[in-house]
């Protein structure tokens, strides 16, 4: 019937894409798939279908009770790996839809950069690193999760997500920097590899400052007077900087001035935060506890669940799948469970 709606479905939606997006988009037609190939559904494309997925996972409800910074916080207000989460995919899908990427892609990326966390965040990732002689970093642990160890043989996702998960890390470097270790292979990987410090730098200040390890006066005033007083107005800033400088090019791309102000911040807060005598007390501990775990369950390797068992090719590589999947409260008490003696009565 003339003028009846018409369903906005897969195809209808890959069409828009096509017509729609900037030609350094990736197009949902156009994905290099899965490695086990699956039909398409009739609603939604590849893109959605991961980002669906994702967020329906375990590894992504575990999130709300990982650190980000501030070890197994008590306060309701402390950031966790899942806000932490939430915030690099809004920054990075406002980016995404002014340059007009494919959001549905940059948005699954985003939700699942991180999922391969351990408790404790980078305290505990840093003490699986130690341990374990293979080495561990959460990037390459959150491919293993979305391809492995999450659902039945994992979550099948489409390559383009899985290359944005991998290569989301910044490993220490500058943001932007042309000599990346880690580059994604999409422009949309690439919003979410920025997105990623842009959120935690404003989002971590605000909790050191709430846990008053800094004041406001203490930060840098240089960068708050190019980017802004508050962590809206820094935000607001630097997302407007890389949409108006990477608008029609085929990577980001953001003014001197800006990223100038923003790594002097970046720098100030691994100084005076990150690497603070108030948070390395509990971090030492937090790093104690790790190794601790991982140096039981190898002589006990009986307490690691089977699953973590059949699908390692080694008892130490199933030691740091299971731990790295803890979330702190988990880790407490299994650190509880093994080391403190129960209590008679």
């Amino acid at each position: 019937m003339a003028g009846e709606e018409k369903i906005f479905d897969r195809e209808a939606q890959e069409r828009w894409e096509k017509e729609n997006l900037s030609p350094y988009a990736t197009c949902s037609l156009d994905t290099k798939g899965r490695k086990r190939k699956e039909s398409p559904c009739p609603l939604r494309t590849e893109f959605q279908r991961d980002r669906d997925r994702i967020i329906h996972s375990k590894s992504f409800r575990r999130l709300k009770h990982k650190t980000q910074v501030f070890i197994a916080p008590f306060h309701d207000h402390y950031r966790t790996r899942l806000t932490h989460t939430l915030e690099v995919s809004q920054i990075a899908r406002t980016i995404s839809r002014a340059l007009r990427l494919n959001e549905d892609l940059t948005e699954a990326i985003a939700l699942g950069h991180d999922l391969g966390h351990t408790p404790f965040g980078h305290t505990g990732e840093e003490a699986l690193n130690r341990v374990y002689p293979e080495g561990f970093r959460h990037n390459e642990h959150s491919l293993r999760v979305v391809e492995k160890l999450e659902g039945e043989g994992g979550l099948n996702l489409t390559w383009e997500v899985r290359d944005g998960i991998l290569n989301h890390s910044q490993e220490g470097e500058k943001i932007l920097s042309k000599n990346t270790k880690n580059k994604p292979s999409t422009l949309e990987g690439e919003v979410v590899k920025l997105s990623d410090p842009l959120a935690y730098v404003n989002h971590d200040i605000d909790d050191a400052i709430r846990a008053n390890i800094i004041k406001i006066k203490d930060l840098p005033s240089t960068s708050l007077k190019v980017l802004g007083e508050t962590g809206r107005k820094r935000i607001d800033t630097l997302v407007k900087d890389v949409v108006i400088n990477s608008c029609g090019k085929p990577h980001l791309e953001m003014s001197l001035p800006v990223l100038e102000a923003f790594n002097e911040l970046r720098d100030f807060m691994y100084e005076m935060v990150y690497q603070s005598e108030v948070l390395k007390k509990e971090v030492d501990k937090a790093s104690s506890l790790i190794c601790s775990l991982y140096y039981f369950y190898l002589e006990h390797p009986f307490y690691i669940p089977v699953f973590f068992r059949e699908n390692a090719e080694s008892i130490e590589r199933a030691a740091v799948d299971y731990i790295a999947g803890m979330t702190d409260r988990y880790a407490l008490n299994e650190y509880h469970k093994h080391f403190i003696p129960k209590e008679w009565g």
